[in-house]
């Protein structure tokens, strides 16, 4: 209890002497106050930027691999026969063949010459759920190539249909008639975002209508969807398997006629390179608190010069030297807390600032808070340590002499 009573009353007197030297207290934290604030701020913000990168690449496809088969001279894309081989692959659960091109649709007496035209499979959307607002997907029995279904998103309504009430609206894709079943939802992904600005909008059919339109006999991409208790490389390497028999190529020209991305190893990698970063700008904003340091052990070596005779006097009295270390100590670490505090709440306006101005999620990264609380009491422990040593080791006659 005692013990307790000691260190409030330290705690005050540090307080009351921090008070006393307003201006010398102010910039003696400014190093911790930026300091923290750089790496709270820093770290928040290349967390948020990835974490939003990371929720884009997962909406693209977390548990889907992604196949480019171009395929070689003699066997190009990929044929119902090749899909249907894939679709045997221990662990793949479905496959979705998608192809695009792009063209012109009529409606009235609008023409629009830039739209974009995406055909994908009913498989698509069983396993993407959250495609289109209002109105239906396809079904099994439009994939057959004969069936002029489609699906539109918000931009072709306003550009071409003029913002009518779309669903069930005809106009013509290419030359063939089509009619709307559903509205595509708005998004700010990866694949959307890459799109044009000039882009009249997006039309998605059926594939099979799309090799129509584009003369092509063969569809050169796939997803690959598989469970969650599957490997997805041990999946890549069956399907590496398969594809180098399709085409009848080797490890040295299987670039050349297929490639495999695995969202799963591109996220990892994202991952991996957030932790990187996040290390290195810390490390670099750590030399503020490292000068921050050294301004509170300056400011605490000032502070026993001038305060050479209370030292005296307090030990005249019989105070223990390690009373008088420890009074000085937490005069310190008061003082490096009180920055650190400043500094967590200003990186957080830094960084909710940064996310704002960079179009992302402004995510609270605690990691970060509780480094930057560890740093400020960590330096007001180090750097404080030598200067109330001195202070504890300093001879009363000698002290009381000083002045």
């Amino acid at each position: 209890m005692k013990s307790i009573t000691i260190i409030r009353q330290s705690i005050s007197m540090a307080l009351s002497n921090i008070k006393s030297n307003k201006m010398r207290s102010f910039l003696t934290m400014l190093g911790i106050v930026i300091g923290v604030a750089s790496v709270i701020g820093l770290i928040t913000i290349v967390q948020s930027v990835t974490g939003s990168v990371m929720d884009q690449f997962e909406s693209l496809g977390a548990g889907t691999l992604t196949i480019n088969a171009q395929g070689t001279v003699l066997h190009h894309g990929l044929t119902d026969n090749d899909i249907a081989k894939i679709k045997a692959v221990d662990g793949v659960d479905a496959v979705s063949p998608s192809a695009s091109t792009s063209g012109t649709a009529v409606y009235n007496n609008t023409v629009a010459d830039a739209v974009t035209i995406q055909g994908k499979d009913a498989v698509y959307f069983q396993h993407n759920d959250d495609t289109i607002q209002s109105g239906r997907y396809f079904n099994a029995a439009e994939m057959t190539g004969e069936t002029n279904v489609a699906i539109v998103d918000t931009d072709f309504i306003s550009n071409v249909l003029g913002g009518t009430s779309a669903l069930g609206t005809k106009f013509i894709l290419n030359g063939y008639t089509y009619k709307v079943i559903g509205i595509k939802t708005n998004d700010s992904s990866v694949s959307s975002s890459s799109s044009s600005s000039d882009n009249d909008g997006t039309v998605i059919i059926p594939y099979k209508n799309v090799l129509k339109m584009s003369v092509a006999k063969n569809v050169s991409t796939l997803e690959v969807y598989y469970s969650d208790d599957v490997d997805s490389d041990e999946l890549q390497t069956r399907l590496e398997s398969v594809l180098k028999e399709i085409y009848e190529v080797t490890d040295d020209n299987e670039d050349e006629a297929f490639s495999i991305m695995n969202m799963e190893s591109l996220m990892s990698t994202m991952s991996s390179i957030e932790t990187m970063l996040s290390t290195m700008l810390g490390g670099i904003a750590s030399i503020a608190l490292l000068v921050g340091g050294i301004g509170i052990m300056n400011m605490m070596l000032v502070s026993v010069s001038e305060r050479t005779k209370e030292i005296g006097l307090r030990k005249a009295l019989g105070a223990e030297p390690s009373r008088i270390q420890m009074q000085f100590l937490i005069e310190s670490i008061t003082l490096s807390l009180m920055g650190g505090f400043i500094g967590i709440v200003l990186g957080l306006v830094i960084a909710a600032i940064g996310a704002n101005l960079l179009d992302t999620t402004f995510k609270v990264s605690y990691g970060a808070i509780l480094l930057g609380a560890g740093f400020s009491a960590g330096v007001g422990i180090i750097f404080g340590w030598m200067p109330a040593k001195r202070a504890s080791a300093l001879n009363p006659i000698d002290a009381l002499r000083s002045e």
